[in-house]
C-alpha cells in the first residue's frame, strides 16, 4: 500500500461507515423505482445508494442493508489500498484526449483514486473536454487551472496528494509539477513527451536509442524529471486518433479529399511509413506503469501502435472505410517530390498531415518491458471513424486546399 493509501484508509473507514448509514436510511424510506423492460443505461450512468437493481428486491430488509454496507465499505477500502493518481492535462492538441482515456483506465481498471488538473485554456465545448461528465461518473475529481499563470498550479494542488502515481501530459509548467510532486516520492512519474524529437532514419522504425534533436524541449523535460530525483519514465506518442480525439486532422485530411473526389497529394512514391495509434491504446500503455514501477523507472518508451503503415496504405484504408473503390481512389493520387518544394513559399492550409519521409516508431520496448499489448487495429477502427466523420457532416461543404493547389501549380 502506498503512502496515499495509508493516509486514506482511516478516511475510507469513516466514509464507508457513513455510506452504510446512508444506505440503511435510504432503503428504510425509499420506494421501489419504476423499471422498464427495454433500453440500456447510458454511458457514464451510475447506481445510486438506496435503489434496487431489480424490481424484486426486498426493500428495507436487514439483509439488503448489511450487504450494501459491506459492499460500500469494501469498495472504498479497495480504492484506498490501490492508491492515488494525479494527471496534469494540457489544453488540447495531439495529446489532448489522452488524459480523458487515462483517467478512466486508472479509475476503472486499476482501481485508483484519480485527480485530474486540466489546463483551463482548453475549449470545454470540444472533445474530449465536453465528455468529462464520464470522468466524474467514474469517481475522477476534475480541477481546472490556468497553468500558464503563476501560482495556479499550486492553488489547484491544494488538498491533492500525496499520490503514488503522477502522469504529466502538458508542457506549460512541467518543471513546476516535477518539483511539486517530488516531495511525495511517488512510485512513478510518467511524462508524456513527443515522438517528434527523433531524427529520421533511412530504413526501419525509430527506436528509443535513436538519434534525437538535442535542442528539443520535451527532451530537456525528460532530463529534468531525472534531475528532480523522480522515479521517472517518458512516453513519446506519435499521431493519435480515435474516440474523443482533439486533433482529427491526421485521418480527416485523407477523408476530406476522398469523399469529394479531390486529388490526394502523397510524398515520394507513397511507401513512406508512419504509425497511427488509437488514443485508448496510448492511454493503456501509460497506465501499464502501475504494477510495473521498477521496470518503468528511468526508461523511455515509444507510445504508438505496433504496426507501421505506409502513406498509400492510409489512402486505401480510408477509401475502403468510406465505401469507395480503393483502386479508383488511387487514380486520384498525385505523387510529389518534397525536395522540389524546398525554398518555395507555400501556404500551410491543408498541408499533408504527416512527415514527408518515413517517420514511424517501434513500440517493441513497451511490449517487452511493460507487458503492454495494443487492442485496436486501424482497419477496424476506420469503420467507426468514418461513421462519426459523416455523422458530423464533415463530408459536406468546402475544405481547405490552398496548399494542395500551390503544390499542384509547381508541377505544371
Amino acid at each position: 500500500m502506498g503512502r496515499s493509501g495509508q493516509h486514506a484508509v482511516t478516511a475510507a473507514l469513516t466514509a464507508a461507515a457513513v455510506a452504510g448509514a446512508v444506505l440503511v436510511a435510504s432503503t428504510a424510506f425509499a420506494t421501489p423505482p419504476l423499471t422498464s423492460g427495454f433500453g440500456a443505461p447510458s454511458l457514464g450512468a451510475t447506481a445510486t445508494l438506496g435503489t434496487s437493481a431489480t424490481s424484486g428486491a426486498a426493500w428495507g430488509s436487514s439483509a439488503t442493508e448489511a450487504a450494501g454496507s459491506r459492499t460500500a465499505m469494501l469498495a472504498v477500502l479497495a480504492m484506498a489500498a490501490a492508491g492515488a493518481a494525479l494527471i496534469v492535462q494540457n489544453k488540447g492538441g495531439g495529446h489532448g484526449e489522452l488524459g480523458y482515456h487515462l483517467a478512466l483506465k486508472l479509475a476503472k481498471d486499476k482501481g485508483l483514486k484519480v485527480t485530474m488538473i486540466n489546463d483551463s485554456a482548453a475549449k470545454k465545448s470540444k472533445p474530449p473536454f465536453n465528455s468529462y461528465a464520464d470522468l466524474e461518473a467514474a469517481g475522477v475529481e476534475v480541477k481546472w487551472a490556468a497553468l500558464a499563470e503563476e501560482g495556479a498550479l499550486a492553488s489547484a494542488m491544494e488538498g491533492v496528494g500525496p499520490c503514488d502515481y503522477v502522469f504529466d501530459n502538458q508542457n506549460v509548467c512541467t518543471k513546476d509539477v516535477q518539483k511539486a510532486v517530488a516531495v511525495w516520492s511517488p512510485k512513478a512519474y510518467a511524462y508524456v513527451s513527443s515522438g517528434g524529437m527523433y531524427k529520421p532514419v533511412k530504413a526501419g522504425p525509430l527506436l528509443e536509442t535513436g538519434d534525437v534533436k538535442e535542442d528539443n524541449e520535451q527532451l530537456s523535460l525528460e532530463k529534468s524529471a531525472a534531475d528532480a530525483g523522480l522515479a521517472w519514465s517518458a512516453f513519446r506518442p506519435q499521431y493519435i486518433y480515435g474516440p474523443k480525439t482533439n486533433k482529427p486532422e491526421y485521418l480527416d485530411w485523407f477523408l476530406d479529399r476522398i469523399t469529394r473526389g479531390a486529388p490526394i497529394l502523397v510524398p515520394g512514391d507513397g511507401s513512406g511509413f508512419t504509425t497511427l495509434t488509437n488514443a485508448e491504446d496510448a492511454a493503456s500503455m501509460l497506465a501499464s506503469v502501475v504494477g510495473k514501477e521498477a521496470e518503468a523507472k528511468g526508461q523511455v518508451f515509444n507510445c504508438a501502435s505496433d504496426v507501421l503503415v505506409s502513406h498509400i496504405e492510409v489512402v486505401d484504408l480510408c477509401a475502403k472505410a468510406a465505401g469507395k473503390d480503393a483502386a479508383e481512389v488511387r487514380k486520384t493520387v498525385v505523387y510529389y517530390d518534397p525536395a522540389a518544394l524546398k525554398g518555395k513559399e507555400l501556404p500551410k492550409g491543408g498541408k499533408f498531415p504527416f512527415r514527408e519521409t518515413s517517420f514511424g516508431v517501434s513500440a517493441d520496448k513497451a511490449k517487452s518491458v511493460l507487458g503492454w499489448t495494443p487492442t485496436h487495429k486501424l482497419e477496424e477502427d476506420m469503420v467507426l471513424y468514418v461513421a462519426d466523420y459523416k455523422r458530423l457532416g464533415k463530408d459536406q461543404g468546402d475544405i481547405e486546399r490552398s496548399w494542395d493547389e500551390a503544390v499542384l501549380a509547381t508541377m505544371k
